[in-house]
């Protein structure tokens, strides 16, 4: 404020230079234009609603901030499985980006609900298993390790709505064992599986590996061996009828920067699709 002043008053005044009497008039032009470009910083600020699987909280929480002081915008986000996402839509939710299981997003698109050329694959996604912190590791090195594991244990949970649990159930039925694990399995909604371990409720839990290196009370024994394991990917996409897709699509350019991609190493994740 006061370099304003004294860069309209002063030596500023003379021939040619604005009087006294202008000042006042200039100093309100010149606050009207600053009040005026505040208010179109505003207007440009969006409001993006966002529907994200159950392994994205990590990566969103920190870039998310970072996204929302470099742009204005805000992310008004939703975490929840791929499955109960889709219902959602289907059943006629207002959102404007989702980030889900890339099958479940191209469905949506086949329905018309989401833009097809928005679709942007952000993060690849292994599956582990997990025992409580502190607990023996068995061997999972090996297909033929991973089935006596499964046939030895107590008991064992996974989310049937979750990613990891529908291709668990597949690796059940390939290895001839699912009829006789069935009493030891415990079905879980998602992020209650690794609860269920650390509390001690069962021995291990199958889950996406970022999710079981974030909980408390459990430790990863390994990913699932060879020609078991399964990278699935959650993949963006913008509402067909989308009130901010503009905001949307600078989110999702955000999540796929190189810098972006390092954050999401570090949460147990790989950038990008297959």
């Amino acid at each position: 404020m006061n370099n304003l002043v004294s860069h309209l008053s002063g030596h500023e005044y003379g021939p040619g230079k604005p009087s006294r009497r202008k000042l006042p008039h200039l100093l309100a032009a010149k606050f009207g234009f600053i009040a005026l470009l505040a208010q179109g910083v505003a207007a440009n600020a969006a409001e993006i609603r966002v529907m994200a699987g159950a392994v994205m909280p990590g990566v969103i929480g920190e870039l998310g901030p970072q996204f929302e002081r470099a742009t204005g915008h805000k992310i008004v986000i939703q975490y929840a499985p791929g499955l109960s996402v889709k219902r959602q839509i289907e059943a006629g939710e207002v959102f404007d980006l989702v980030i889900i299981g890339s099958d479940v997003v191209d469905d949506l698109i086949k329905q018309g609900k989401i833009a097809g050329d928005t679709r942007v694959d952000i993060v690849r996604v292994g599956i582990g298993v997990a025992v409580r912190e502190g607990a023996p590791r068995p061997d999972i090195s090996s297909v033929e390790a991973f089935k006596s594991m499964l046939l030895s244990v107590k008991s064992f949970t996974y989310a049937p709505d979750g990613a990891p649990g529908r291709h668990f159930a597949k690796v059940l039925d390939r290895l001839g064992i699912a009829e006789q694990v069935k009493a030891k399995a415990r079905p879980n909604t998602p992020g209650r599986e690794l609860q269920a371990v650390a509390a001690g409720e069962v021995e291990l839990a199958i889950g996406a590996t970022p999710l079981i290196l974030s909980a408390k009370g459990v430790q990863l024994v390994g990913p699932f061996p060879g020609e078991f394991q399964d990278w699935f990917v959650n993949t963006a996409g913008v509402s067909a009828t989308a009130r901010q897709p503009d905001a949307a699509k600078a989110l999702i350019k955000h999540l796929t920067t190189p810098e972006a991609a390092a954050v999401i190493r570090a949460k147990g994740m790989e950038p990008g699709g297959r």
